[in-house]
């Protein structure tokens, strides 16, 4: 018999598919690790990533009554700034905690199970599909605004929002505000 540690690193396996095997897991501890890249993107028609270098490490945690799973992405992707269109570099760090339920949806309103969001899935499916779930997770942990830190901007771009001879773009803190041009404008 293989040692403990040994056996852990059989179980590790490498699907780029996104797919668990429900049906063909191991009781125990299984692992599977998964690198994601700019096709996987790219099959959700999502044309706002442009690059992405992300690696999906899997624990489904299967036991006699369910199973957990355990989802941690990590990586970088690459987004077009909204102030200059450059390309930009975003950290990703994404923990997805699911719990797998065998049933139908009308089962779904008294389902919890903790922090974790419960995936139903029906009895006859032997596989559960975490493509979409992953993409979503991604998708949502990108911040709304998406601009290069101060002064990484595109110099060239960034001349074109000066403002106009005459206007004062800045509060009375020093800070950047385009309405304060406004601020004469009832008197």
């Amino acid at each position: 018999m293989l040692p403990l540690r040994a056996q852990f690193y059989l179980r590790v396996k490498m699907n780029n598919g996104f797919i668990i095997p429900l049906n063909e897991l191991t009781a125990g501890e299984n692992v599977f690790i998964w690198q994601i890249g700019k096709e996987f993107f790219d099959s959700f028609d999502n044309s706002e990533i442009l690059d992405a270098h992300l690696a999906a490490d899997v624990k489904v945690d299967k036991s006699s009554r369910c199973i957990r799973i355990d989802c941690d992405v990590r990586g970088n992707v690459v987004v077009e700034c909204d102030r200059c269109l450059d390309e930009l570099d975003m950290p990703v760090g994404v923990g997805i905690r699911l719990s797998v339920k065998y049933g139908s949806g009308e089962q779904a309103d008294d389902m919890q199970d903790g922090e974790r969001e419960v995936v139903l899935v029906p009895e006859v499916d032997a596989e559960l599909d975490l493509g979409q779930i992953i993409y979503d997770y991604v998708c949502l942990s990108l911040p709304m605004q998406r601009v290069h830190p101060a002064g990484g901007c595109n110099p060239d771009a960034m001349k074109y929002y000066s403002a106009p001879e005459g206007f004062d773009v800045f509060n009375e803190e020093g800070e950047m505000n385009p309405f304060s041009v406004l601020k004469d404008m009832f008197k």
